[in-house]
């Protein structure tokens, strides 16, 4: 199971700096989307320069333009770029057709939809790499929110999958007992005081 690395800072200076320290222990940087709103794919570029090592995913969570915004992305140095589950299946497709121009994959994040184990199966046969099961801070922070429905929806998808979500040092071994191939840490992370030593927790915990 790969390690992401969630940045949800608003800089790329900040970002660069999460990065230093985060990257001897994680497969992939990702640049969270209030990043990308903020200091646009130059961010990404500069991380991909940084890192050209690693995987860098852009979490643009395109809804419509899927072929546009994910072009853009891809020439700006990112591997993966996602788009919302909600998002029309041409919107999907269209940004399918840009990953493999560059040789790179679209992710779709299921943030909000209700059936995730469907939607996961519709858009994985139109060529994603792999979907999100994800819960966003505002979802972790309502009244019944449960981690372990994510994992549910995950392993009930039957296609490859990443869990996104309030994941730690305590639940990253049900992320990867549910068959997900990727675990998504963001807070966990970069909210330590010591960045490289939490991001090395979460690496030893993976078997």
């Amino acid at each position: 199971m790969k390690l992401q690395f969630a940045m949800d800072t608003l800089t790329t200076e900040a970002a660069l700096e999460l990065a230093a320290a985060a990257a001897p222990h994680v497969d992939i940087l990702e640049l969270g989307t209030p990043l990308i709103k903020s200091a646009g794919l130059s961010a990404v570029t500069a991380v991909k320069a940084a890192h050209p090592d690693k995987i860098v995913f852009a979490d643009l969570k395109t809804m419509d333009a899927g072929e546009l915004e994910a072009d853009i992305a891809f020439a700006a140095g990112a591997d993966l770029v996602t788009v919302l589950g909600s998002a029309g299946d041409s919107t999907i497709a269209g940004a399918v057709k840009a990953a493999k121009k560059h040789g790179k994959g679209i992710v779709v994040d299921l943030i909000g939809v209700q059936d995730k184990p469907k939607r996961a199966q519709e858009v994985v046969a139109l060529g994603v790499e792999f979907v999100e099961m994800h819960a966003g801070l505002d979802e972790q922070a309502e009244e019944g929110f449960t981690f372990s429905t994510l994992l549910r929806d995950g392993e009930a998808s039957g296609v490859p999958f990443s869990v996104a979500g309030g994941i730690n040092a305590s639940t990253i071994a049900s992320v990867q007992k549910s068959g997900a191939q990727v675990a998504v840490a963001g807070g966990a992370i970069y909210g330590a005081p010591d960045v490289g030593a939490a991001a090395a927790e979460l690496r030893a915990a993976i078997v």
